[in-house]
């Protein structure tokens, strides 16, 4: 697999072909198996870059989506979970949620309600997926309902990073809701961003014109 791995001259030739990029945030509690199954999903052909500034680490990836090329960011909490709350910048334009809990630690089940209450804070519209993991342990949690997913209408997905079982099918629904939202969807938070920013950029533009009226009133033109 390793002589797969893409080349930077590839991924840069790629993202410049690409139609789209979207991202995808990974909550839940600590040793859920939240990189390992982003790291199932990718195998050998990933990179992952830690970004100590933020305390995570970023996963890209190149998908076909209905024809067409979509670079994936899988964002990954690399441990700041553990403080029970992500930084708000985790949650800035990410287009779905993947959202994981261990079958055999009831209480990694119980805390998803916590992060769910985060995630809708920064992000009221965006996909989340609800993931079973570790069903390789005891496949008997199949056949359990777990109403949280019920309850807020969410898909929920039984896996297994170790042995694989539906990883594959996860991260292709979590990539194609996630261009789907990017597509069709503007998040009520993405507005009031955009809105901020242009009114930044106009008081930006104010006061250089300010600056520059003032200029030729201070200069008087050569005699």
């Amino acid at each position: 697999m390793a002589g797969d791995r893409a080349k930077p001259c590839e991924l840069d030739q790629e993202k410049y072909d690409a139609d789209d990029n979207v991202k995808i945030i990974c909550l839940g509690d600590s040793a859920v198996g939240k990189s390992k199954l982003v790291e199932r999903f990718l195998m050998d052909g990933f990179q992952p870059q830690q970004l100590s500034t933020y305390a995570l680490t970023l996963y890209k990836h190149t998908a076909t989506v209905d024809g067409k090329t979509v670079l994936v960011d899988f964002w990954d909490t690399a441990g700041q979970e553990r403080f029970q709350s992500m930084h708000a910048s985790y949650y800035h334009k990410a287009h779905a949620c993947i959202m994981v809990f261990d079958v055999q630690r009831k209480i990694t089940y119980k805390n998803l309600s916590t992060w769910y209450t985060e995630l809708r804070e920064f992000r009221p519209e965006i996909p989340c997926i609800v993931v079973a993991n570790k069903i390789d342990a005891d496949i008997k949690m199949t056949q359990k309902s777990f109403n949280f997913a019920r309850k807020f209408s969410l898909p929920l997905y039984f896996v297994s990073a170790a042995d694989g079982t539906n990883v594959v099918k996860l991260f292709s629904d979590a990539i194609r809701l996630a261009v789907s939202y990017k597509q069709n969807s503007r998040d009520f938070m993405d507005e009031v961003l955009q809105e901020l920013e242009n009114i930044s950029l106009e008081q930006e533009e104010e006061d250089m014109l300010d600056r520059e009226q003032r200029g030729r009133i201070e200069s008087p033109p050569p005699s």
